[in-house]
């Protein structure tokens, strides 16, 4: 590069005699300052068309190009192997724009390039194979075991396990499968999951789990005889940290009532466990238990009439389908005479809460109640569930005379008040 002289005198060429009365060179017009001698003197005011004074409009160095943006991005993203396909996009519009304008950053361009191009291939065989799902069900596992009071953790409907502690109320951490044969906290008798969306609240959730988990309780353990008069139901929810991280499943449980109490062997009673006629039985008997448990809130007749009339016509209705149910299936032949005398017992106690449903007098309802509550004693099925191999022996509500299947749950005949029952026939 060139680079001009400092301003000052400046000479002729050699063998040239400056032209013009104030010594002008050819080319650069008069001196500058006229009538004042040859000296020479600092330009005054703007300078002269062609005149560059050290320092403007020079530079003794070459700039250097910058870098293009889009390479470095290419770069970052496809070390980073996040979002690999915009990745390996910069990366090819980088490579035009360095080449269009003379930028550097080719070979962070190539990189960026190369990295991106792996990363898109892995994400495409992952997606193939299902990798990708396992990798994010793989993630948000250890997300939950590092999360603390989040902390979540599956259980499969028929595992039994035991907890830090024994205890099932209270937060939950982790849990230990264990056989089901031998002693143990508790048994999963059903998992469901809550809708998606914002964490609805502990008591929204809690509400959800009581309500679903004691209707769910005979599908798994549909012989309610079977079950122990000592244990509860319990579940399992999500908290407001595990929320976050996907877990929406609700686990319920059965569990002793007492803190230090344990279950020995499974309590699970259903078609995996039962014959088909012990399953006919029990399914029929589960109609009149929905119906029983629909109940109206108020205990006593006289404080609420048309929601007792009303409730009475749903359990004749049931006792309907009931009968319809039983004398439906072809019975072993043990079983056929016991079943008939109780299909019987049951047409009369229809007829009894039909007569209840239609009256208008608070003392009527009581008689016609009375009566439909004697001919669904608990008693009076025994002999049926003996000859289908059925546990035998009445709940405790339902053990003394007077209290039948069908009942109320405090065993009370009539004189007080209704109130529902979960019993079976």
């Amino acid at each position: 590069m060139e680079i001009p002289p400092p301003a000052g005198p400046q000479q002729p060429p050699q063998g040239q005699q400056p032209q013009g009365p104030y010594g002008a060179y050819p080319g650069q017009g008069p001196a500058p300052y006229p009538g004042q001698g040859p000296g020479p003197y600092p330009p005054q005011g703007p300078a002269p068309y062609g005149y560059q004074p050290w320092g403007q409009g020079y530079s003794p160095y070459a700039a250097p190009a910058p870098f293009n943006g889009l390479a470095i991005s290419a770069l970052v993203l496809g070390v980073l192997c996040f979002l690999p396909l915009v990745g390996l996009v910069l990366g090819l519009v980088a490579l035009g724009q360095i080449k269009k304008k003379g930028e550097r950053g080719k070979g962070m361009a190539i990189a960026g390039i190369v990295l991106s191009g792996l990363g898109t291939a892995i994400l495409a065989l992952a997606l193939a194979t299902g990798g990708a799902a396992g990798f994010w069900e793989g993630f948000k596992e250890g997300a939950r075991d590092a999360g603390g009071s989040g902390a979540v953790f599956s259980l499969e409907k028929g595992q039994c396990f035991d907890t830090e502690g024994g205890s099932l109320e209270g937060m939950a951490y982790d849990v230990d499968t264990v056989s089901c044969e031998g002693e143990h906290d508790g048994e999963v008798f059903a998992n469901f999951p809550l809708p998606d969306g914002g964490y609805p609240g502990d008591d929204a959730v809690t509400e959800t789990a009581d309500d679903k988990c004691y209707s769910l309780q005979y599908a798994y353990a549909m012989d309610s005889w079977a079950v122990p008069d000592d244990v509860d139901i319990y579940y399992f929810t999500p908290t407001s940290d595990s929320w976050s991280f996907g877990d929406r499943e609700i686990s319920c449980v059965f569990g002793n009532m007492d803190e230090k109490g344990t279950l020995t062997g499974s309590l699970r009673q259903d078609a995996t466990t039962l014959d088909a006629d012990q399953v006919a039985y029990l399914e029929a008997a589960e109609v009149l238990n929905e119906a029983m448990d629909s109940a109206p809130e108020e205990e006593y007749v006289e404080d609420d009439l048309p929601g007792h009339k009303a409730w009475a016509t749903r359990v004749s209705g049931a006792l309907t389908e009931q009968v319809g149910l039983l004398r439906g299936h072809r019975w072993p032949a043990d079983a056929k005479k016991p079943v008939a005398t109780l299909v019987g017992q049951l047409e009369s106690a229809k007829k009894e809460w039909a007569d209840a449903a239609k009256t208008s007098d608070v003392d009527t309802f009581y008689e016609h109640y009375g009566r439909a509550l004697d001919l669904t004693d608990a008693k009076k099925s025994v002999t049926t569930r003996k000859a289908l191999g059925l546990e035998s022996t009445p709940p405790p509500p339902y053990a003394d005379a007077g209290s039948g299947e069908g009942d109320s749950e405090d065993g009370d005949s009539g004189d007080g008040g209704s109130g529902g029952g979960g019993a079976e026939v």
